[in-house]
């Protein structure tokens, strides 16, 4: 029973905490900012998390959507919506863009940028979208994000999911049974009109080999018990009936012979 409370409890917690960040990335777009993101964790708040990518991979991740970000600031100053969003070295445009050629631009733009592998490019040739459509995005974002966390089969900090026009993009390297599970829960959110999955999708068995491994048991307490009991009962027994049977030689000493036994 306690223990169920306590999972509950950190559920709970994880929910909060999603919903934090949604509410946070809300503010953001209003503001024209984004918080930084380094390792799956939130600088300064109180998401941390994990993923399955390598510790580099995450730094270069990191710095692809920094630097992306920025040389997109730099060549579309006014006139486009553009969000770069990388992965285990895939980078993810999503937004909108006046013309072709600047949705072309904007990808000769990012396959210049060091680390990139991989681009999907997911820009849309359309007037720019609202402050109040992005707003809920991020909000269906937050949804899906708690959505996952509710879910008992699925490892919610292997996902990056992003929302640009009630259509999510989902990331991440997950089993082929994971990508399922996840794309379900994603079109089961009523503001989500279409899921555009972009996994790196890995076997079970490299699943099962990335899970914490059990502790192995300390043979030192078996040593402990051996040695108190043993130095004990034989020093002690073995000395009193020795001594004790020598006054039993005289006769006036019997008496002492009884209370000895």
């Amino acid at each position: 029973m306690n223990h169920s409370r306590t999972t509950e409890h950190r559920t709970a917690k994880h929910r909060t905490a999603i919903c934090a960040v949604s509410m946070t990335l809300v503010f953001a777009t209003l503001s024209g900012c984004v918080p930084l993101i380094v390792g799956g964790a939130v600088i300064g708040g109180t998401l941390v998390a994990t993923d399955r990518r390598t510790s580099g991979a995450q730094l270069e991740d990191e710095g692809i959507e920094l630097r992306g970000n920025s040389r997109i600031r730099e060549n579309f100053p006014d006139r486009a919506h553009i969000n770069v969003t990388s992965y285990n070295r895939q980078v993810l445009l999503t937004g909108e863009v006046p013309t072709e050629q600047d949705k072309k631009l904007a990808e000769q733009v990012i396959s210049r940028l060091e680390n990139v592998q991989k681009i999907a490019n997911e820009l849309a040739v359309m007037d720019i979208s609202s402050v109040a459509a992005r707003s809920g995005d991020a909000l269906t974002t937050g949804r899906i994000r708690a959505s996952f966390i509710d879910a008992k089969d699925l490892t919610a900090r292997s996902f990056k999911v992003v929302t640009e026009r009630s259509i999510t993009y989902l990331m991440g390297r997950v089993t082929l049974r994971e990508a399922e599970r996840a794309t379900d829960i994603a079109r089961s959110i009523g503001s989500v009109q279409k899921v555009v999955r972009i996994f790196e999708i890995i076997p079970e068995e490299e699943l099962l080999r990335q899970l914490p491994q059990p502790a192995k048991p300390d043979s030192s307490p078996a040593t402990s018990p051996v040695t108190s009991p043993v130095t004990s009962p034989v020093t002690s027994p073995v000395t009193a009936p020795v001594t004790a049977p020598a006054p039993a030689l005289t006769p006036t000493p019997a008496p002492a012979a009884s209370s000895a036994s």
